[in-house]
């Protein structure tokens, strides 16, 4: 079977800068940290943590009462990003006589509807309560954003979620351009969401001792890869939604392409659950460049996971250094976790927008707060201040994940 050409023609996010993808991209090329202070209330301890919110976003105003009513946090956060990638995409919510039978979704999500359940266990236990509300299933279950998608724009092919912790979406959206790219599909809304705002959930990271300390005067420059004094990553919530094309059908329609997605890899560290390996996620940048058709004098950028956590930086520039071998040193790397925090289950998903949308604009968007590059992680071309005037033709966005499962996605700069 021929492959096909995937074009990427929506996008959209739900960001805690507000706007719309293009707002967000300029806040990155800024430099500007979203990460604030968030002190949690009603909660049995308070827990002061550095913490990215979207704090703007008013579901009942994005999708409408009724339809927010059905959704946990996590899928109204979805539905409105791929609302906008519709939208962006130029498609109309209700077909128009076009069968889209083979139009599917792929989500990624790490937590799903955590907050309901959350909501469910403090009834239960702390108000004694005997009965739940029937739609906490409903609300709680990993694959309500994608349900919900599929109802709500009449998408009758797959409708699928991704639950591979960090690596959650990178997977929804590789496994999304295989389906196109082999013809399964004609379109597929692809991304994730999370939000790790349950009490619960905060603690259970606190309790890892990977998560950056703050208070309200040093929250936003909290989150520093490849910074020699890094402590820790910074949580946060988002949506992000991309919509993936047959390329002659987005040209036959008369679409924008924003970029093309090109590539796509994966591969389990197979050795601890935490710790990862350079050697993984080494095989998953080999395959996607492969996959790709790509050399890796072709990559000009790459997104990095980069999370600020002490094992994690080093591991992941090694990792670039043995793929790319001299190349390396010209390789401009960022990592835009900095700004816009680590949203679990959507951080690929949001990461993935920054890669395209530096393709597009042939910029490349800075790690913020690097002021002391760790020795450990020299090597790279690392951008502490967005870059413009350097042609970039192909970028790679990386995703790795506990459990040891590495995805890496290629995408090419289309000229228009």
């Amino acid at each position: 079977m021929s492959q096909r050409r995937v074009a990427i023609t929506g996008l959209g996010l739900v960001s805690p800068y507000g706007g719309n993808t293009d707002d967000f991209f300029t806040r990155l090329c800024a430099g500007q940290s979203a990460v604030g202070h968030l002190l949690t209330d009603d909660v049995p301890r308070p827990l002061s943590i550095p913490f990215v919110s979207c704090s703007g976003f008013d579901p009942d105003v994005a999708l409408g009462k009724p339809l927010a009513s059905m959704m946990d946090r996590f899928a109204q956060l979805g539905m409105a990003a791929a609302f906008e990638a519709w939208d962006n995409a130029g498609l109309a919510r209700q077909a128009d006589g076009e069968s889209r039978d083979d139009w599917g979704v792929a989500w990624g999500t790490a937590l799903g509807g955590t907050l309901a359940y959350e909501k469910g266990y403090r009834e239960l236990w702390q108000q004694g309560r005997e009965r739940l509300s029937p739609l906490t299933v409903i609300l709680g279950m990993n694959n309500a954003a994608n349900a919900h998608m599929s109802i709500q724009l009449g998408l009758g092919g797959v409708s699928m979620s991704h639950t591979v912790a960090c690596a959650s979406s990178a997977i929804a959206i590789g496994e999304a351009f295989r389906r196109v790219r082999s013809g399964e599909a004609t379109i597929m809304l692809t991304g994730g969401s999370d939000v790790p705002q349950a009490y619960g959930v905060a603690r259970a990271w606190e309790a890892l001792r990977v998560m950056a300390p703050g208070d309200a005067e040093t929250s936003a420059v909290a989150c520093r890869p490849f910074s020699v004094d890094r402590r820790g990553l910074v949580l946060g919530e988002g949506g992000a939604a991309l919509v993936l094309e047959d390329w002659e059908h987005a040209i036959a329609r008369g679409a924008r392409i924003h970029g093309e997605i090109v590539g796509y890899g994966t591969s389990c560290d197979h050795s601890h659950l935490v710790r990862p390996e350079a050697a993984g996620q080494v095989r998953a940048l080999q395959l996607t460049l492969a996959d790709a058709g790509l050399n890796p004098g072709e990559i000009d950028y790459v997104n990095a996971h980069g999370t600020a956590t002490t094992e994690g930086d080093p591991v992941e520039i090694t990792a670039l250094k043995t793929v790319f071998g001299n190349h390396a040193e010209r390789l401009a790397v960022s990592a835009t976790k900095s700004m816009h925090g680590h949203s679990l289950g959507a951080a690929a998903a949001i990461e993935a927008i920054a890669t395209v949308l530096a393709l597009r604009e042939q910029t490349v968007p800075p790690t913020a707060h690097l002021a002391q590059l760790d020795p450990a992680c020299t090597g790279v071309d690392h951008v502490t201040t967005a870059r413009t005037g350097q042609p970039l033709r192909a970028a790679l966005s990386n995703s790795f994940a506990f459990g040891g499962s590495n995805a890496v996605l290629a995408f090419r700069a289309v000229v228009q």
